[in-house]
């Protein structure tokens, strides 16, 4: 009885101290700001694909232009955003060709103009007459169109887009170190800040062109700021968008050339040393020597084998002829002072050789390499005087 009242009383000691605990908890919701998602980190326009769809426009992504011709004109935007130095002249024409069949090309000048050649180096700026110069028109007094507390009306650095069915102009962040000059009076809508264009737009054809100095107005920290959004919109009002983030895809070698080169010099040098290093030697090859010792007999073999390459058999026969004339002075006086003949006749006498031996023997012949079937009979005739003596 005793433990089921303690079980009892700690049961609802339990239930009183949840009841308690119950009545202080007070739920509520945090936020945690894990920063941008690795999308929004891969598509620096993530935030303005999204803004287009919500506001029901038909959006279409691609890495690359492939062959512009390709691309549906009527109804149709082309918003080029990304790097365009993979474009060749003739996708530029192309591109020019497909908004004058009735697109809507939307592009950021690249190059500036160059003076002395005639020309930018952008094919499109270039094949529309537009030149993009740079502009030092910084506010002196350092306002900062990013600012929230900077007024609209005010700021000089804020490029302005005035229209007709609006009371008020629209405001753009513009970066506002460039500056678009239409060459040929084309355009009939253009953005300005203070002292600089940033937006210009002209018919092309059939068709329409919009050239900026950047995008980065629509980049995902920025479209919403200002009237970013809504010029997004405005142009793109009534028309299906194709979204190009670069215009082609770099190749292998491009992509290693930009990111390694040091590891494609490397990898030159070393195919060009593998290349030396499999090429044909002159000469036969030689076998390695070995590690160890050589008997004496070896080391001499190998003496006489390097003294006959380099000096030629007539050196060797005339060292061991010279060793005989040594050996028959010292056994017969005056032996120095005889004359050729009278020296071979002396040596036929000591050795007791017949003179045909004793004559073939010492004599050196031609100048010309002797066979080795030669040159070892004859050292083996000097041998055999040699020892006779």
């Amino acid at each position: 009885m005793s433990r089921r009242l303690s079980l009892g009383l700690l049961l609802g000691a339990l239930a009183l101290l949840a009841l308690y605990l119950g009545s202080r908890l007070e739920p509520y919701q945090e936020s945690l700001d894990r920063g941008p998602t690795g999308e929004a980190r891969r598509n620096p326009y993530l935030a303005a694909e999204l803004f287009l769809r919500q506001a029901g426009i038909q959006v279409e992504r691609i890495g690359s232009l492939g062959n512009p011709a390709e691309l549906p004109t009527r109804g149709r935007t082309l918003l080029l955003l990304g790097d365009r130095s993979g474009l060749s002249p003739r996708q530029s024409q192309h591109l020019l060709d497909w908004a004058a069949a009735g697109g809507h090309l939307v592009f950021v000048a690249e190059r500036l103009w160059d003076e002395a050649r005639g020309r930018s180096g952008d094919h499109l700026l270039d094949g529309l007459g537009l030149q993009q110069y740079e502009a030092d028109n910084r506010d002196p007094q350092g306002s900062d169109p990013h600012a929230e507390t900077a007024s609209r009306e005010q700021d000089r650095q804020l490029t302005r887009l005035y229209l007709q069915d609006r009371s008020a102009p629209a405001y753009l962040a513009f970066d506002t170190g460039f500056h678009l000059y239409d060459a040929n009076n084309r355009a009939h809508a253009w953005a300005n800040s203070g002292a600089a264009t940033h937006m210009l737009q002209l018919r092309h054809g059939a068709g329409l062109v919009t050239a900026l100095t950047d995008a980065w107005i629509w980049e995902n920290d920025r479209i919403g700021e200002y009237d970013h959004a809504w010029l997004l919109g405005y142009l793109t009002q009534d028309s299906q968008v194709t979204l190009a983030y670069r215009s082609d895809p770099p190749g292998l070698l491009d992509a290693l050339r930009q990111h390694f080169p040091e590891a494609l010099l490397a990898l030159a040098l070393l195919l060009l040393f593998g290349l030396w290093h499999l090429s044909r030697r002159q000469g036969p090859l030689l076998a390695p020597p070995e590690r160890g010792h050589r008997q004496l007999q070896a080391q001499l073999h190998a003496s006489a084998a390097f003294a006959r390459r380099h000096d030629g058999e007539r050196a060797l026969l005339a060292r061991l002829q010279d060793d005989i004339h040594h050996r028959a002075a010292r056994l017969h006086p005056g032996y120095g002072r005889l004359a050729a003949a009278e020296r071979l006749h002396a040596l036929a006498q000591l050795s007791r050789l017949p003179a045909d031996v004793v004559q073939q023997a010492m004599g050196l012949g031609e100048a010309r390499r002797c066979s080795a079937v030669e040159f070892t009979r004859q050292v083996a005739d000097l041998q055999r005087l040699r020892n006779a003596l």
